[in-house]
């Protein structure tokens, strides 16, 4: 079932106002250090030695076991250097949910997921489809209830089949069983579900998405020192190669300012876009019009019709003298990260068309089942990683539910440098159909080690 361009659009909007209300991109906050690792990623299991692997992964508050009904934990008032967060990844649950939604709630979720309710399981469908079959993507649904929550046929329909578990009541068990799940779908990138279950949880409805690329042509690594901007104290892990095909970077002229885009393509028909605004850009904005711009092919100057001098941020077009007649050159500079968050849906639950939902004094899901049921909990944890082989990210989300380099010669050649040496947004894109798979941004980049083999000449 393929996914139509109606449902990639919808997709593309919701994870565009997501990047521009979230609370880790909004400009203002002072540079800080960076914010503890999000609960069940790599970076959380390294911090904790003593946490057992496949066990629940640790979290900066008490921990209360699974994905349900308690909020997540509250995150630090210091604004994160970098996140990560998929709309793709949001998207099908807010339809499913939307499906079966009456009153506000029904009306608030049609307008996040811009659908209508009665075309939002097939259209949940068609996009789970795509996620969980293109190469370099998995993708899954779980949903788990009580035994004694009723669930309608015709809601349940809708799911993808062998999605439906049980919960047992007991916390910690349920919770053993879905952070299980969570690790089982992610490949291990994420170990625990980023809600907890508490003894009245009736229904957890989750989805995993991961995605992973090997590029067409690896980066050289080497120590980045920035000369200016935030980085300047820095020594950086940083990455570079150089190209004859310009056309991989773009100008856009934004709402926010000219925007800088680099296409880089992975083997399996995943690229990753890096974006770079002014230096004053508000972050929120750079990665909100980044994605923006997948639906306006002919908005954008590429690299092969920039003028000289500096016609975008972090870029400069200038002719070199070389030994021998030389095609143009694109100069790429950039740093390798890896970034980790947790994002509290409830928040701007506006953006998600949860405000009504998540009122514990009525139920707003009749379509699913005749006892009723609210929102009590909804989080995403989502994680990536961009190195001189490849990219990998992963997302879980769940919803909980209770009742109620030139030498001189006489030629001339064109050279192109752009360079990331600044906090500066991704996106990772599904190339033929341009769905944005996850988007961030990257405040806080890798350390250069001389002894760096994270990486090295192994699989990615």
């Amino acid at each position: 079932m393929r996914a139509t361009t109606a449902t990639i659009h919808a997709v593309n909007s919701l994870t565009s106002r997501w990047a521009a209300a979230s609370p880790e991109l909004r400009a203002g906050a002072p540079h800080t250090a960076p914010s503890p690792p999000a609960p069940g990623t790599e970076a959380a299991r390294t911090a904790a030695a003593s946490a057992e692997p496949g066990a629940v992964a640790p979290h900066t508050t008490p921990a209360s076991p699974e994905p349900g009904t308690e909020a997540p934990a509250p995150r630090s008032r210091a604004r994160p250097t970098g996140t990560v967060l998929s709309g793709a990844c949001v998207w099908p649950l807010l339809a499913l949910l939307g499906g079966a939604a009456t009153g506000r709630a029904r009306t608030e979720l049609s307008d996040a997921t811009g659908i209508p309710p009665a075309e939002a399981a097939t259209r949940a469908r068609e996009l789970l489809g795509l996620l969980g079959t293109a190469p370099g993507l998995r993708a899954a649904v779980g949903l788990w209830t009580v035994r004694t929550l009723g669930l309608r046929d015709s809601w349940l329909r809708g799911l993808p089949d062998h999605t439906h578990g049980v919960l047992t009541g007991d916390p910690d068990r349920d919770a053993a069983a879905l952070d299980a799940w969570a690790a089982r779908r992610t490949d291990g990138e994420i170990t625990a579900l980023p809600v907890r279950p508490k003894p009245d949880t009736e229904l957890v409805l989750a989805a995993a998405l991961t995605l992973r690329t090997e590029w067409l042509r690896p980066f050289e690594e080497g120590p980045l020192c920035p000369e200016s901007g935030p980085w300047r104290e820095l020594t950086v892990r940083g990455l570079t190669r150089t190209t004859a095909l310009l056309d991989r970077l773009d100008v856009a002229d934004t709402p926010v300012g000219a925007l800088t885009r680099l296409r880089v393509l992975g083997t399996n028909g995943i690229d990753v876009q890096l974006l770079l605004g002014e230096p004053d850009a508000d972050p929120a904005g750079v990665l909100s019009a980044g994605v923006d711009l997948l639906a306006r092919r002919d908005a954008v100057i590429t690299g092969d019709r920039l003028p000289f001098g500096r016609p975008g941020p972090g870029i400069t077009v200038e002719r070199v003298r070389t030994e021998r007649p030389m095609p143009p050159e694109l100069h790429v500079s950039t740093a390798a990260f890896t970034v980790d968050a947790t994002h509290d849906l409830a928040g701007p639950a506006e953006v998600f068309g949860l405000s009504a939902a998540l009122d514990e004094r009525r139920g707003h899901f009749p379509g699913m089942s005749g006892r009723p049921l609210y929102i009590s909990a909804a989080a995403q944890t989502a994680t990536a990683t961009f190195g001189p082989l490849g990219f990998r990210a992963a997302a879980v989300t769940a919803f909980s539910g209770v009742a109620g380099g030139v030498p001189r010669t006489r030629y001339l050649s064109t050279e192109v440098q752009v360079d990331f040496d600044r906090p500066f947004g991704f996106l990772a894109v599904h190339r033929a159909t341009r769905l944005a798979l996850a988007a961030g941004w990257v405040g806080d980049p890798e350390p250069f080690h001389e002894d760096e083999e994270e990486y090295g000449t192994g699989s990615w």
